[in-house]
């Protein structure tokens, strides 16, 4: 019996098996799934690599004979086969981030954007090389480490811009995940950043305090700090500080949704109050919004949930959840969409990616690259879009944090600043 075959047969068919059959509720084995599962669900095609090249070389040395290592590779067969379930979903992508746009924009929205999105894909750049860390297009840079406040290393951003350096750049400000606790700004979102980076927007990757430094509304002030400081510093880089999209993945979807409902709210500018903290619209990546499974979240929803802050005033939203997400489940997220629509005069897209699980921005795999897309048109419609500033409330209302209703979509109204 091989041994070394066997281990890695092994290893890549519990990592499938977790990417393909991921659980459905939080708790340890759900945190297993992501922990697991993450990189075959993304990565498939490596995995699919990894595994043809394993058996090849085993039976290039004569080690498949006996009947135990026929059976090892029946077992990669079968993974195989699972990698492949997994590699489809991710492809599915596209045709989800496309259905979610023509609901939440309207059948007509390309009509809208100047400049239409891409429609191919880069699958050269997908089957070979996936990792984002190392594929920071040519034209791009990055101004890392400025500081925006004064929490130390935890207050400070990394901008990404095209080296022509365009100007009145529309920026997009990104907050990483990590429940409150970890994370760094370094680590999420590359393939967003540097996508419309290229394209001309002026980028930003933001630290902010962690848990136990600081509690909430700590987080919240941060991005708030960062928003604030776009607007007094960010022509100085090229940007146009009237077009703010704020966006994040996990507990930075929370942020990120947070600051969209809370415009100049004071209670989370302690010190600056008077600086504008409005955005244009909001772009959250598997987030947590206040609960699980379509349960609703309570008469008067804690101050840190996105529920509390809901208003008729909200800007643009882009919501991307994965089906399979076994950490901040899909069911919150159309939840939380459905009370936004009942209430919100702008549109509010939702887009469910069938396998999707938690983390889905890490990599250039076909989801990851549909995400973008979707995130990249959204972004144009409202660029592309009338401005309309309506209300923008700094104080959440009883009624709309408890709004209750079908849920029926409302017709999309352009929108543009809040």
């Amino acid at each position: 019996m091989p041994v070394g075959y066997l281990i890695t047969v092994a290893l890549v068919a519990w990592c499938t098996f977790f990417a393909v059959v991921s659980p459905r509720r939080p708790g340890p084995v759900a945190s297993m799934s992501f922990v697991f599962g993450l990189l075959p669900n993304e990565l498939p095609f490596v995995a699919i690599y990894a595994l043809v090249a394993s058996t090849a070389l085993a039976a290039a040395q004569g080690d498949l004979g006996s009947t135990g290592a026929r059976a090892v590779v029946g077992v990669a067969a079968a993974t195989v086969v699972g990698l492949a379930v997994a590699a489809w979903r991710g492809v599915r992508s596209d045709r989800a981030v496309g259905h979610a746009l023509r609901e939440g924009l309207g059948a007509g929205w390309r009509e809208h954007v100047q400049a239409p999105p891409r429609r191919h894909r880069a699958w050269a750049r997908i089957l070979l090389l996936p990792p984002p860390g190392l594929l920071r297009p040519r034209g791009v840079e990055r101004i890392a480490n400025i500081r925006y406040g004064d929490a130390g290393r935890r207050n400070l951003l990394d901008l990404y811009r095209r080296r022509d350096a365009p100007d009145d750049a529309p920026v997009l400000i990104y907050f990483h995940g990590g429940h409150y606790s970890s994370g760094a700004k370094s680590r999420e979102g590359r393939p967003l950043l540097h996508r419309l980076a290229g394209q001309g927007w002026v980028c930003i990757s933001a630290n902010y305090r962690l848990r136990p430094q600081t509690t909430f509304p700590g987080q919240q002030i941060d991005a708030k700090k960062v928003i604030a400081w776009v607007r007094e510093h960010g022509s100085g880089y090229g940007a146009d500080p009237s077009r703010v999209f704020v966006a994040g993945g996990s507990a930075g979807a929370n942020m990120a949704a947070h600051c969209a409902l809370t415009p100049n709210d004071p209670a989370f500018q302690p010190g600056f109050e008077d600086a504008d903290t409005s955005v244009s619209a909001a772009i959250c990546f598997y987030g947590y919004y206040g609960h699980f499974f379509g349960e609703q979240p309570d008469e008067t929803p804690p101050q840190e949930q996105p529920y509390r802050y809901l208003n008729a005033g909200a800007p643009p939203f882009l919501v991307v959840h994965g089906t399979r997400d076994p950490l901040g489940t899909v069911e919150g997220a159309r939840s939380f969409v459905g009370r936004l629509r009942d209430v919100s005069h702008n549109a509010v897209v939702l887009a469910e990616l069938p396998g999707g699980q938690h983390v889905m921005d890490l990599y250039h795999s076909p989801r990851s690259e549909a995400i973008v897309d979707g995130a990249e048109a959204f972004a144009g419609w409202v660029l592309s879009s009338p401005r309309s500033p309506g209300p923008t409330p700094h104080t959440a209302t009883a009624d709309a944090a408890t709004a209750t209703g079908p849920h029926a979509r409302k017709p999309a109204s352009p929108a543009g600043s809040s």
